[in-house]
Formats: C-alpha cells, structure tokens, sequence
C-alpha cells in the first residue's frame, strides 16, 4: 500500500497512501488549514463539513499523506477523471483536489512533495494532464501552483453545489 517518493531528506517529506488509522490527523490539517488561511468562517460551514469527511473522499478517489518524522504534515486527494470524486479531470486527465498541509510546517516542501506525487502517478496512468481546483482569492496556493508549472484554465471553473463557491481550475499538461 505504501508507495513513498525519495527518501526522507533528500527531496522533502515522504508522501504515502494512507490508512484509515490516519483520517482523523487529515481532517485535523484539512480544518486547521482552511480555517486558519480564513477560507470558511467556522467548522460548520457546509463545504468544510464535506471536505473534512476523508473517508468519503477515500471511497471515490486516493487520499496520500506527506510525513516528516513520522508525523503526517500534509495530505492530497487524487483521482483519475470517472472516479467518482472528480470535477474538472476530463477524459484522460488526472485531478487533485484538497492539497493541504498543516499550517505550523508550510512552505517546507511537503505540498510540494505532495504534488510531484500527483504528477508521477498520473503520467505511470498515461495522464495527459493533472488539473485541479481552488478559491478565487486564495492567493497562497495560486502562487504554489503556478511554481509548478499550472495554468488557469477558467474555462473549466466549477461551483460548489449548495456552497456558493466558484472554484477556479488550474491545469498542467504532462
């Protein structure tokens, strides 16, 4: 079950598949990050609510963490398009969705990490392309992925159902 990338120190963090046992220290990340970077205005909001059940997201898609010491520090959603979990993937394409990582350890590679992760499984895939969604205003991450090489791609934004949220999409051919 666990794939890691490099070891531990030569390229950032080791990133692994995880195990039911570690959905509680995602949903914690998933909640400190979002919450923290003032995405949502509390843990009630409905979207916050969904994104922090990472067993659904385990069910439709594969849910990878990034550990240091030991210690999970960051985690990822990915999906090929017809999963179950994607939004934007189109045929051919992979998607990512929920790129978090805990806000004490931020800008240490581990969303990096994370993402090369996404990448390398899409083009063992056959991928295409990786795509991926995020807020309109949430310039941090819009910074990471456009380091990596991604791309607005507006003409694939996708409202959040019941959540009036209009996420945008970033895309990066492979």
């Amino acid at each position: 079950m666990a794939e890691r990338n490099a070891p531990e120190g030569t390229r950032g963090p080791a990133v692994r598949e995880a195990a039911p046992a570690d959905y509680p220290e995602i949903a914690r990340i998933t909640r400190d990050a979002y919450l923290g970077a003032g995405y949502f205005e509390g843990p009630e909001h409905p979207y916050m609510v969904q994104i922090e059940d990472v067993a659904y997201r385990a069910a439709r898609g594969t849910v990878l963490v990034a550990e240091r010491a030991g210690r999970i520090v960051g985690s990822v959603t990915v999906m090929a398009h017809g999963d179950g979990f994607d939004q934007v993937a189109r045929e051919g394409e992979f998607e990512f969705r929920l790129l978090v990582v805990d806000p004490g350890v931020q800008r240490t590679g581990a969303a990096t990490a994370l993402v090369d992760d996404v990448e390398a499984r899409a083009r063992r895939a056959g991928a295409s392309a990786v795509v991926l969604t995020t807020g309109p205003d949430w310039d941090a991450a819009h910074a990471l992925y456009a380091r990596l090489g991604y791309r607005r791609a507006p003409e694939l934004d996708w409202p959040v159902p019941g959540a009036d949220i209009m996420l945008q999409v970033y895309r990066k051919a492979l």
